[in-house]
């Protein structure tokens, strides 16, 4: 059987206005512009042929077509979620990290960190960017750049400055404990793995 589905991201941009009714704070918890759920809001809309939303002046309000359909939508991605988690490894937390291009896997030594963290389910996925990471295809990422992202904490992982390899992640889970596990073992990497054993220099003055 084939599904007639619109495309996904413009589903969460509606599922999210609608619960918040705000493209600004459906934008803060996907991490876009509210520009941007705007527009996915609006091209759902066309595709569907209905208004979903009165956009009045300062104030969201789902239309009679959108507090119909919001329950549904509501409802599938919540199957998908619980569909998602069933596949994670047994009394594992799942992480999913994305790596640049550009990254020498052997740096990082990833099977090690499976090994004495047993209770994070690691999964990687190469070449990936900040693209991923916006979707929420991964959880957090090794990036190359300048690292300065708004809305996501930015950890540099080499020396110098101008362009580097920065690990970045939302801020709103960024001190999760499997993303705090995965930082500290950037952090305890011996020097000759060209990731050096200091703590990386943070955006902001965080640590």
């Amino acid at each position: 059987m084939t599904y007639a589905l619109p495309p996904l991201n413009a589903l969460r941009a509606f599922e999210a206005a609608a619960r918040h009714l705000s493209f600004k704070l459906a934008a803060h918890e996907l991490h876009v512009t509210p520009a941007a759920v705007g527009q996915q809001v609006k091209a759902l809309e066309a595709r569907l042929g209905v208004q979903l939303f009165e956009r009045l002046h300062k104030q969201l309000v789902l239309t009679v077509a959108g507090q119909a359909y919001l329950p549904g939508v509501s409802e599938g991605f919540r199957h998908i979620a619980e569909a998602t988690s069933q596949l994670k490894p047994a009394g594992a937390v799942l992480l999913q990290l994305g790596i640049h291009g550009g990254f020498d896997l052997r740096r990082l030594d990833l099977a090690a960190f499976r090994s004495t963290h047993a209770e994070i389910g690691l999964r990687v996925l190469h070449p990936a960017g900040l693209h991923e990471l916006v979707e929420g295809k991964v959880d957090l990422l090794l990036a190359r750049g300048l690292g300065h992202h708004p809305g996501y904490r930015c950890d540099r992982i080499d020396q110098g400055s101008g362009l580097g390899d920065w690990l970045v992640s939302p801020e709103g889970t960024a001190d999760c404990p499997e993303i705090v596990s995965f930082r500290a073992w950037l952090r305890a990497l011996p020097a000759e793995n060209s990731i050096a054993n200091r703590r990386p220099r943070l955006v902001g003055g965080r640590r």
